[in-house]
């Protein structure tokens, strides 16, 4: 059974820094593009970063692109999303979830999110 459970979310003023985990379990990294994704209360999902499962490169939508890294520790089948410059925009739930392939906001399976915050 693929689960994937993202913590790390919490409330940060303008600015500043969050690291986001994810615990997969169920595939390896080899099976599944996996990533983040977020929404904001009324609006849609909005894909942020993705690592392919067949070559292991990484891919940022505009609104991720220079503020956030993604990395795994396929050991330990983790995810983690660094966010740095935090705008209160980025305010949402954000999700890990497995791509269908990555830059594609479709997704297969995700679980639940973590909320992050950003105060002016």
């Amino acid at each position: 059974e693929v689960q994937l459970q993202a913590s790390g979310g919490g409330l940060v003023q303008a600015g500043g820094s969050l690291r986001l985990s994810c615990q997969a379990s169920g595939f390896t990294f080899d099976d599944y593009s996996v990533g983040w994704f977020r929404q904001a209360p009324g609006k849609e999902r909005e894909g942020l970063s993705c690592i392919s499962s067949t070559d292991g490169s990484t891919y940022y939508a505009d609104n991720a692109r220079g503020r956030f890294t993604i990395s795994s520790d396929g050991a330990e089948n983790m995810v983690f999303l660094q966010m740095n410059n935090l705008k209160p925009e980025d305010t949402a739930v954000y999700y890990c979830a497995t791509f269908i392939v990555c830059g594609v906001d479709e997704w297969d399976y995700w679980g639940q999110g973590t909320q992050v915050t950003v105060s002016s």
